[in-house]
């Protein structure tokens, strides 16, 4: 009896690749998990029997086999009932429906676990805005000098997402992104202490690096377990988890100063949450099927799968092959800087929102919590894209990213010309935020998309690279608008430009 065979080779169109022996047959199949079972009928043809769930049978298409007539081009309708052969089993396989079962188990594990990990990195690196006006008063530093301690996180960060990208391609994401998260928590406790702009920026920007260990290594873990058609709402949830993290940041810093407790603390409670993420996360989590004995779904090649296959063993050789594979990819370059804008965009929010909203008298201010409206809509839009790029935009990611930062600017520039305590300002800055970071799940599923599955986590690191060195630049700048004009609304001035621009260089991207 010849081995059946399977592959999934364009699950944009739900099309399933079959192998009986010589024999190749094409099915339409829009399930997960179908189970196929190859018997002879009773014309000599070769049947697919398809079930979704081992208690119902699908309508079976019968196939000539070299045996038949060769008359009979087109494949024939039949029942189970008219085929008969010892050799060909009609009975679903116990063990295949157990392996699917247990493969959707974990590949929901591994998202959940990665999405709890993450819901608390940004607890350690998105609550220096809160900190700011305290460090002023106390330290007596100056917005610009601040924002230079910013962009060294920044930096630091995508120097660090250059690197550890690969590496998480190489050594696996779960031991990178528990490393990362256990180190970032260490290294805030150490900012908390210091006392000079030297004291603050040096381990702050080790800091960076240690974020930087998280999202790539986290990103190729997903996209070991989630295939093409499910990866954009994979993505979306990972991206989402990321924008509540952000939704944490922000309301544990304002219980802090809620609390009257100095802006020390603003760097020693939120992170312990971190701590336990990271553990969590090694503890749960495998970095590919193979490791708990399944199989990972077949997909098509991308460009630059095959070179990585080749050369996955040559250690440093390899390392360069990976680099070179992306940088050869002209659409995936459009994407980098398209990002860079876009994140340009996001951290402008993030760091100096929170300082619009504090305002002068910070420790007693009426109008901290609209800026919670902010990483509530980033969470939100980070969702809602991954679901339109798959479901809406059927895969097309660009589409996706162009729409929701035209959008980005338009409230952006709306914020500019509102009162700081205009009814409007809680809607609009919540838009803001929503198209602003929505496009992140888009732009990291491009990385699998573009550079193939073995190229994925390279490829997130050198993505996530661009976008930290333009949002680095973008920090000292808006410090320096905001110290020369005393006007903390530039900010949305600076956001609507950017996003503009990204907007403009999404239309290179092209699979």
């Amino acid at each position: 009896m010849n081995r059946l065979t399977s592959e999934r080779v364009a699950s944009d169109n739900c099309i399933t690749k079959v192998d009986y022996g010589s024999t190749k047959i094409g099915l339409t199949d829009c399930e997960d998990f179908v189970q196929y079972f190859f018997f002879r009928d009773v014309d000599g043809g070769v049947g697919v029997l398809a079930w979704s769930d081992p208690g119902s049978k699908n309508s079976l298409k019968t196939y000539p086999t070299e045996a038949a007539s060769s008359n009979s081009n087109e494949p024939q309708m039949s029942s189970a009932a008219d085929s008969h052969d010892s050799n060909f089993s009609m009975e679903p396989s116990p063990e295949r429906g157990e392996k699917g079962e247990l493969f959707r188990t974990y590949q929901w594990r591994v998202l959940l676990a990665t999405m709890f990990c993450y819901l608390f990195f940004y607890t350690g690196r998105q609550t220096f805005g809160f900190a700011i006006p305290g460090i002023e008063e106390e330290l007596g530093i100056s917005k610009e000098t601040l924002g230079w301690a910013s962009a060294a996180l920044l930096w630091a960060y995508a120097v660090g997402q250059f690197i550890n990208g690969a590496l998480g391609d190489r050594f696996g994401g779960r031991r990178m992104m528990s490393l990362g998260a256990m180190l970032s928590c260490g290294l805030n406790w150490i900012v908390s202490f210091g006392t000079n702009a030297t004291e603050l920026i040096v381990p702050w920007a080790a800091n960076g690096y240690a974020q930087s260990m998280g999202w790539a290594p986290g990103s190729r873990v997903l996209s070991n377990w989630w295939g093409h058609a499910e990866r954009g709402k994979a993505y979306g949830a990972y991206v989402f988890a990321a924008g509540m993290s952000s939704v944490l940041a922000f309301g544990t810093s304002m219980l802090i100063l809620e609390c009257n407790l100095n802006w020390r603390w603003i760097f020693r409670l939120p992170v312990l949450l971190l701590l336990l993420g990271g553990v969590s996360y090694y503890l749960l989590v495998r970095d590919k099927p193979e490791e708990v004995g399944l199989e990972s779904e077949s997909e098509e090649d991308a460009p630059g799968d095959s070179d990585a296959t080749s050369h996955e063993g040559s250690g440093f050789r390899s390392l360069i092959r990976r680099y070179l594979n992306v940088f050869a990819c002209v659409p995936f370059l459009f994407a980098a800087v398209a990002i860079g804008f876009q994140s340009m965009a996001r951290y402008g929010l993030l760091i100096w929102v929170p300082v619009h909203f504090l305002g002068e008298d910070w420790k007693n201010s009426d109008t901290k919590w609209i800026s919670i409206a902010l990483p509530i809509g980033m969470a939100l839009g980070a969702m809602a894209s991954g679901w339109i790029s798959d479901v809406w935009m059927k895969g097309n990611r660009s589409r996706v990213i162009f729409l929701f930062m035209s959008a980005a600017s338009v409230c952006a520039a709306a914020m500019f010309l509102l009162p700081k305590s205009h009814p409007l300002g809680i809607p609009i800055l919540f838009l803001t935020g929503f198209f602003a970071y929505g496009p992140q799940s888009a732009f990291w599923a491009l990385c699998p998309d573009l550079l193939g599955r073995k190229n994925a986590g390279t490829g997130t690191g050198v993505l996530n690279s661009f976008a930290y060195a333009f949002a680095g630049f973008g920090e000292p700048i808006i410090g320096r608008l905001i110290d020369g004009s005393g006007n903390t609304s530039i900010v949305f001035a600076v956001v609507a430009t950017v996003c503009i621009a990204g907007a403009i260089l999404s239309l290179g991207i092209r699979k």
